[in-house]
């Protein structure tokens, strides 16, 4: 991208994200992930929002085929759209939402920025706990209008809104990854999954994550919420409609849509 190109889509994005509303992609689009990562950042900076942590999405080969990318995605968890569960959310303020279920782990302890990589063992002693969440993913493009993935990430990989749930009880000596993930609207069971649709285990999400951050000179704050990416695949929602989604057996996490 030019300068100038870059700069207009940044502004435009700020400004829809600003007015809560959907843009045209314009002809002039991130060549790539790291110039979509730039323009997202750019983003972030016009917005000056307070960042509660990261999502991470296309986590499993399916999603990343529906969402065009090679790899995981990454974007900013804004903290004003958190809220806990359970929780009623104005469909109508919404932009083309989608329903994920996401178990999202809370760090407890940094992973601030260094030469060296981390280890599965320092990221995983990092967290303090493990949440149900939905995740309530939105986008600044119409729908029938994405573009390539490079775009997606300008707008900060289609993150919305989150409901952060409980914490799943003893998260640390239960197998994520095993863990049984539904999805139920208006009382019937609509998407199935498990923790494992996490890149194998959610711990692995969180790895990918520091380490991608680790790479750009960036780390994650004690307090970092990371939603780690779909355990059910992704459902519309439609306004007056009631969601559950069930971590296990003691984990559930409300959602309406007036």
């Amino acid at each position: 991208m030019t300068p100038e190109a870059r700069h207009r889509l940044a502004d435009s994005l700020a400004a829809a994200r600003r007015g809560g509303r959907q843009i045209a992609p314009p002809p002039e689009l991130p060549a790539d992930a790291e110039e979509g990562y730039a323009v997202g950042a750019d983003v972030a900076a016009l917005l000056g929002w307070d960042r509660r942590g990261w999502k991470i999405a296309a986590t499993t080969a399916e999603m990343q085929r529906r969402l065009r990318a090679s790899e995981p995605i990454r974007g900013p968890i804004y903290a004003r759209f958190v809220t806990a569960a359970p929780a009623t959310l104005d469909h109508a303020a919404l932009l083309d939402p989608i329903v994920e279920c996401e178990i999202v782990l809370r760090l407890d302890h940094p992973l601030p920025p260094r030469d060296a990589p981390w280890t599965a063992a320092e990221v995983e002693a990092a967290i303090g706990a493990a949440h149900g969440g939905i995740e309530i993913a939105e986008c600044r493009y119409p729908m029938d209008a994405l573009p390539p993935t490079p775009g997606i990430l300008a707008d900060g990989a289609g993150n919305g809104r989150y409901v952060l749930g409980p914490a799943i009880p003893d998260w640390r000596a239960r197998d994520l990854a095993a863990l049984p993930v539904s999805l139920e609207v208006d009382a019937v069971v609509r998407r199935t999954g498990s923790g494992a649709e996490a890149m194998g285990h959610p711990f692995h999400v969180l790895l990918w994550l520091a380490e991608a951050l680790r790479r750009r000179g960036e780390g994650l704050a004690a307090g970092d919420l990371v939603s780690t990416g779909t355990c059910t695949g992704m459902l519309r929602p439609a306004p007056g409609q009631r969601h559950i989604a069930r971590f296990g057996e003691d984990c559930v996490v409300p959602l309406a849509f007036a």
